[in-house]
């Protein structure tokens, strides 16, 4: 911006951003030179995301090193602070006050991770104050006395494994062997199911990596989606690595133990981190493998500012640490695909005819085959599919998946089919097992509806959940056990079953593992997910459909029923991740949409979204909008990715551009935010290179 006064105006606040520096000094008291500590605040400000000088008292010039937090008088408040840097020279013209107290002497922000919330900050056009939020837990002060006073304990050496799991992947023990040379290989790995004496299992193969990096003098850090997860892949990991320390690092488990864990990895005493997405930062010592599991899982992404995927935040480290990066899956993200097309990582996966010994047979019955079963082929479960189902409970267990929760979550007028909304929040009314019908939002009960659009009064299911599922199939199938497992169970969850025959009614994620593996897997629903006019809507669906297609025997039927879309369905058939990953990122770049181009996704005030999209045309980016912004959920019930964080307004739009220049649109809009800022604005939320566009 030009300062208004080279015209003879007034000059604007925002000019303060682009005033001269003023000459650096020394700062003395009585002939006697002071430390100066810059010092970035723990505030959410954007025009205050930078270092203020504060002067260092003798009493404390060692406790205040960099890295420390501090307390210090800002304005007419005391503020927390990180000390980002020493000096002893300051640009300040006037007076320095100085640190009021130092919170604890132990250097929680090291130099790798300072760069890396830098890096994250810029990518993300945020405020490095909210990437620390998410890199340095809250400090535990009884936790940190017990673990500063535990004596270390002598690393073991470790030898490199053999490459013999690996060999069933291409490029799998030249993977291994850099990870042992120290090098930083960047791999996208499509796994298979373990198979005894076919392939091993992801946890499995996973621990042969992090044996190659520890014999390598590197530390390995994993990240999950789940905290039940991380446990059971750092139990796995333990038990392989015998001796060596592995800690599970989330915020789940309370602020001492994950306090503990997060002092166990900085002193280095824990060379093996494996974590959920807040773990992206763990201080690993000389970390040599960052590894991130099922990258297409949005719990992963975080839904607060800086609005940054566990993905990019690895992917960041490994070019700013010179580690090696691995990102696996039984699928294929299309973000994970344009890493590889970009040639920035490489492809690791199987052959083909040891992709077709270690999966399932995947069926999708077309319209011939339907019609062939007579009125029950129009079925939402066909008679085909009970056929196979009463044969598979000769042998096992049987998994039938559904997109959604709970009795009939979604209800319509009987009468014009409107969905049926709450008339205290509108939000989308359900249908319980009981007959009550209830909001999904506020949970008040609906009684005397009437529709708004003809005046109806009866209801009709739109969607139907698992409880509904179950109760049909238990009268299809009597004496035969079922079992639901969802979040919106009562009993939650189930983590695993046994060999024997029975019918387990999961929503995706909460699919049990079967002792041995399922006999036949049904996937109902197909349009539910995969045919949603969203954004990533069939590569969510492909990913749900092969993370319970894995579950089943080699040997078992895998049925997916519904009305899938078919290039999701048959990449499913053909168990062609990469290739759908692939052409999925081509439809992205004729769209211009990410991960093929970079896209901010901007709410707020309408009249502020214009000025500022008038900018962004005018700096060559591409602008979308403003347009009146979503309705708090869709006619499926799903809340949206809006919420009422700070920049949330009546309006949205996005902004476009090349790869190319996507350091370029970052750095426009932090810019802009901050400008707006200084000037007490109306503000906008950005969040760069969303997973949800509209």
């Amino acid at each position: 911006m030009e300062p208004a006064a080279a015209s003879g105006g007034a000059p604007e606040q925002g000019a303060l951003l682009d005033a001269p520096a003023t000459a650096a000094r020394r700062v003395t008291a009585g002939g006697v030179l002071h430390p100066v500590a810059r010092v970035l605040l723990e505030t959410a400000v954007p025009h205050l995301d930078r270092t203020f000088d504060y002067l260092v008292p003798p009493e404390l010039d060692v406790a205040a090193a960099v890295g420390t937090r501090v307390v210090v008088r800002f304005g007419r408040q005391d503020l927390h602070g990180w000390i980002w840097e020493r000096a002893d020279t300051t640009t300040h013209p006037g007076r320095l006050a100085a640190i009021r107290r130092v919170v604890s002497d132990l250097p929680v922000l090291t130099a790798d991770t300072m760069r890396l919330v830098e890096a994250v900050a810029a990518r993300t056009a945020g405020v490095r104050s909210d990437v620390i939020r998410l890199a340095v837990p809250a400090r535990h002060a009884t936790t940190e006395r017990e673990e500063r006073d535990r004596p270390g304990s002598a690393l073991p050496h470790w030898r490199a494994p053999g490459p013999e799991p690996w060999a069933a992947y291409d490029g799998g023990p030249d993977f291994l062997e850099r990870l042992t040379a120290g090098q930083a290989p960047r791999r996208v790995w499509t796994a298979l199911p373990g198979r005894p004496g076919l392939v091993a299992r992801w946890t499995t193969l996973l621990a042969d990596a992090a044996q190659a990096t520890l014999a390598g003098g590197r530390g390995v850090l994993v990240l999950v989606a789940t905290t039940e997860r991380a446990e059971a892949v750092a139990a796995s990991l333990g038990t392989a690595l015998d001796g060596e320390g592995v800690v599970v690092l989330s915020a789940e488990h309370g602020p001492s133990r994950r306090y503990r864990a997060f002092l166990r990895a900085l002193s280095g005493r824990a060379r093996v981190v494996v974590g959920t997405r807040g773990a992206a930062f763990a201080p690993v010592a000389s970390l040599g493998l960052a590894v991130i599991w099922d990258d297409g899982d949005d719990r992963l992404d975080e839904p607060h500012a800086p609005y940054v995927h566990a993905r990019t935040v690895l992917a960041l480290r490994s070019a700013l640490s010179g580690a090696g990066l691995l990102i696996g899956g039984y699928t294929r993200s299309v973000e994970a695909q344009a890493y590889v097309e970009q040639g920035w990582a490489t492809d690791l996966r199987a052959p083909r005819d040891t992709v077709r010994a270690a999966t399932a047979r995947v069926q999708v019955p077309g319209l011939p085959e339907l019609e062939a079963e007579g009125p029950s082929g129009a079925a939402r479960i066909p008679s085909l599919a009970h056929r196979a189902v009463r044969e598979a409970l000769k042998h096992g267990p049987v998994l039938v998946q559904v997109p959604r929760g709970g009795y009939a979550p979604l209800v319509a007028c009987a009468r014009c089919r409107a969905v049926a909304r709450c008339t205290n929040c509108s939000g989308p009314l359900a249908l319980g097992r009981d007959g009550a019908v209830t909001c999904r939002w506020c949970a008040r009960t609906a009684t005397n509806w009437t529709c708004p659009e003809c005046g109806g009064r009866g209801l009709r299911m739109v969607h139907v959940g698992t409880t509904r599922t179950a109760e049909e199939l238990g009268r299809a199938f009597p004496g035969v056990p079922v079992v639901t497992s969802g979040a919106r169970e009562d009993h939650g969850v189930i983590a695993s079953v046994d060999s024997r025959p029975r019918l387990v009614i999961a929503t995706p994620e909460a699919e049990p593992v079967a002792d041995g593996g399922y006999a036949t897997v049904l996937l109902l629903d197909g349009a539910a997910v995969s045919a949603r006019a969203e954004l990533g809507a069939s590569s969510q669906a492909l990913r749900n459909w092969s993370n319970a297609a894995v579950l089943a025997h080699s040997g078992a039927r895998v049925l997916l029923l519904g009305g899938p879309h078919p290039v999701a369905a048959q990449a499913l058939v053909r168990w062609d991740h990469a290739g759908f990953a692939r052409r999925e990122l081509e439809e992205r770049a004729e769209l211009h949409l990410p991960p093929a181009w970079r896209a901010a996704r901007v709410d707020g005030p309408r009249a502020r979204l214009e000025d500022l999209f008038d900018r962004a045309r005018a700096n060559g980016f591409e602008a979308l909008g403003p347009v009146a912004a979503p309705r708090r959920g869709d006619g499926t019930g799903a809340p949206q990715a809006q919420s009422a964080a700070p920049g949330a307004g009546d309006a949205r739009g996005l902004i476009r551009a090349p790869l190319s220049r996507g350091r370029e649109l970052a750095a426009f809009l932090r810019l802009q935010v901050r400008e707006a800022s200084v000037r007490r604005e109306d503000p906008v939320r950005v969040e760069l290179d969303p997973t949800v566009l509209w």
